[in-house]
């Protein structure tokens, strides 16, 4: 078993495009990984399907105040968007000073220590699996509140698009890029036509999108407080979500990856910034009041395109888009869990990748944890919403914290500007983190309080865990050097065959010395048994000894333990082997046939002793003709 210790670093940059070494190395594995193209369809969909809730989120909280408050709209969204502006520009430096990915972990991991690292990982791991469950349930409600009979099936539903989205990420994410450019183009560009169309109208086309339902408006208050636009702010921050898994997954770019993974980084800033504030600009110039049943982007769509299939192409697009938003986090969360793996953190499984560069095993993990969030949520958006984005803010901030120290102690040409403008970006996510958390801590936000130090707890009994083995193992050290030592090899029989002949000619290579060893069971039966396999055996006279077990209960391995601890205490200095021969039938069905006593035995050995175990696997080929 190999239990790797990491001990590299990535080197800090200098905010400048560090060498890439993976240009020299490209090989046939690089076309499983990104073009900047396809980073942007893959790792921004999160990002990008938050328009459709994110003006949505600042619409309903304004609307508490009227009105006038709806506003302050545009003020809100131009200080969302001025944030968004502070994280790209804050995730291209992280890019190029962190090239192996990690973006927060990683940030924090070198510049504020061990434990907030982990409260960083345990934020974003927390985010992703949320992300998958959000996108999901609010694609699915986008579609059944266009097809109202398929409500009922709502969970159902979820499930396919998880399993659709987890397959598809199995393929590899070069894969998944592809599937997901399409729709990404053709949600972006509806959305662009949308507010080009709309900045051209003076008056809505069309409220037949609107008309019956209920409005969300609040009474006559005029009144628009600091407290209010702080909630609103931080309700808008929703739409940053997804904003960091460009800098998460870097290594899944084509060399030059850091490049590419900036030029994707700088593209989803300015494709996003330019939505949100596009639309917000449109609920001003609409006069746009949030109704209850309806969504805002449905009433932008109504008034800009009118009640057409215009219409229902943004509505289809944004109901795909919703729901394969999880790919962010199929894209960012394995990285994560690859990198955390090799620090020691989390089973080293996780570090292992498939043919196509994809880390099946952090698929897979994250894939059944969310379809357990969707199962007990019963594909309920509302249940998982108030969890959501809270992670993530947690990690935003930590993260603009350590590139601050990160300038302090590089001094490079600049470094107080781009020192201040992390510090500002700090200082509003930690608000926005914390808004968001008082605010919906009692609709669930203390679930993932309460998560946040679980998780770090086990991340910490997983390293533990390891450190112990290589402590055991002595790991880093200079091992002693190898020595030969007398060798028995024991191998359990029950009668002669092929199988038997097949497993003392394995034994007689392996050890010094043989024994081949029965069990009599108390019984009648077994004693003819066991009487009859010894007159063979002397008939037979394979040159090697037959020993018989007697089994006081009817226990297999517990004889078998017994007869190798003997040995073991009466030669100390002798390796034991238990060799375990076993038939493997050419038909899987076939195996439910078999009586499964070498597992048994195995299973005995290993627990008990300190034997080495050999199962030798006799493979019966298909009949042919």
């Amino acid at each position: 078993m190999s239990m790797p210790v990491n001990t590299d670093e990535p080197a800090a940059g200098t905010g400048e495009e560090p060498p890439d070494t993976g240009a020299a190395t490209a090989g046939p594995e690089e076309r499983h990984r990104l073009t900047a193209t396809q980073g942007l369809a893959a790792l921004s969909l999160d990002a990008m399907a938050s328009v459709a809730y994110g003006p949505e989120a600042i619409v309903l909280v304004l609307a508490a105040a009227g009105a006038h408050g709806l506003g302050f709209t545009l003020p809100v969204t131009l200080a969302i968007a001025a944030l968004l502006a502070v994280l790209v520009a804050s995730y291209r430096q992280v890019i190029a000073a962190f090239p192996d990915g990690g973006g927060s972990y990683a940030v924090a991991k070198r510049h504020l220590g061990r434990r907030t690292s982990l409260i960083t990982a345990a934020s974003l791991v927390l985010d992703y699996v949320l992300n998958v469950a959000v996108s999901v349930t609010a694609g699915v409600a986008a579609l059944t509140s266009a097809f109202p009979s398929l409500y009922g099936d709502r969970t159902w539903l979820c499930l396919g698009v998880l399993a659709l989205v987890t397959g598809v990420n199995l393929r590899g994410i070069a894969e998944s890029a592809k599937a997901f450019v399409v729709p990404t183009a053709v949600f972006v560009g509806s959305i662009l036509v949308l507010i080009v169309v709309g900045l051209f109208r003076t008056a809505p086309v069309s409220t037949e999108a609107a008309a019956g339902h209920a409005s969300a408006l609040g009474g006559n208050a005029t009144a628009v407080g600091a407290l209010l636009l702080l909630k609103a702010f931080a309700a808008g921050c929703s739409a940053l979500t997804g904003v960091e898994a460009v800098a998460n997954a870097v290594p899944s770019f084509r060399a030059p990856r850091a490049r590419r993974a900036q030029r994707t980084e700088v593209a989803l800033g300015a494709l996003l910034g330019v939505m949100l504030i596009g639309l917000s600009v449109l609920i001003g110039r609409f006069h746009l009041q949030p109704v209850e049943g309806v969504t805002v982007l449905a009433q932008l769509a109504d008034a800009s395109l009118g009640h057409n299939w215009a219409f229902y192409v943004v509505q289809f697009a944004t109901v795909v888009l919703l729901a394969l938003a999880a790919n962010t986090s199929f894209g960012g969360l394995p990285v994560l869990m690859s990198l955390l793996a090799r620090d020691n953190y989390l089973p080293h499984v996780f570090a292992l990748k498939a043919d196509r560069q994809v880390h099946r095993h952090g698929v897979l993990a994250l894939a059944a944890v969310s379809a357990l969030l969707l199962v007990l949520s019963g594909g309920d958006v509302n249940t998982l919403v108030p969890l959501f984005s809270i992670g993530v803010f947690v990690g935003f901030t930590i993260c603009q914290v350590g590139m601050v120290r990160h300038w302090r102690q590089e001094r490079s040409v600049g470094w107080r500007g781009k020192a201040l403008l992390n510090g500002f970006g700090a200082l509003l996510t930690g608000v926005s983190a914390v808004v968001v958390t008082a605010t919906k801590f009692a609709e669930g936000a203390w679930l993932i309080v309460l998560a946040l130090p679980l998780l770090v707890a086990a991340f910490e009994a997983v390293h533990r865990a390891y450190a112990t083995i290589g402590e055991r193992l002595e790991l880093g050290r200079v091992p002693e050097p190898p020595r030969r030592c007398h060798s028995v090899v024991v191998v359990p029989v029950s009668s002669l065959s092929r199988l038997t002949s097949k497993a003392l000619t394995a034994a007689v290579s392996l050890g010094d010395e043989v024994v081949a060893v029965t069990v009599a069971q108390p019984d009648a039966e077994g004693r003819r048994a066991a009487e009859s396999l010894g007159r063979d055996w002397e008939l037979w006279n394979p040159g090697v000894e037959l020993v018989e077990l007697p089994a006081p209960s009817r226990a297999l391995g517990r004889p078998i333990v017994t007869y190798v601890r003997e040995l073991s205490d009466r030669h100390p200095d002798t390796r034991v082997t238990v060799l375990i021969p076993e038939v493997e039938p050419a038909h899987l069905w076939q195996r439910l046939l078999q009586n499964q006593r070498g597992a048994v035995v195995a299973h005995a050995v290993r627990r008990d002793t300190d034997a080495v175990i050999c199962r030798l696997r006799f493979r019966i080929a298909p009949q042919t003709g």
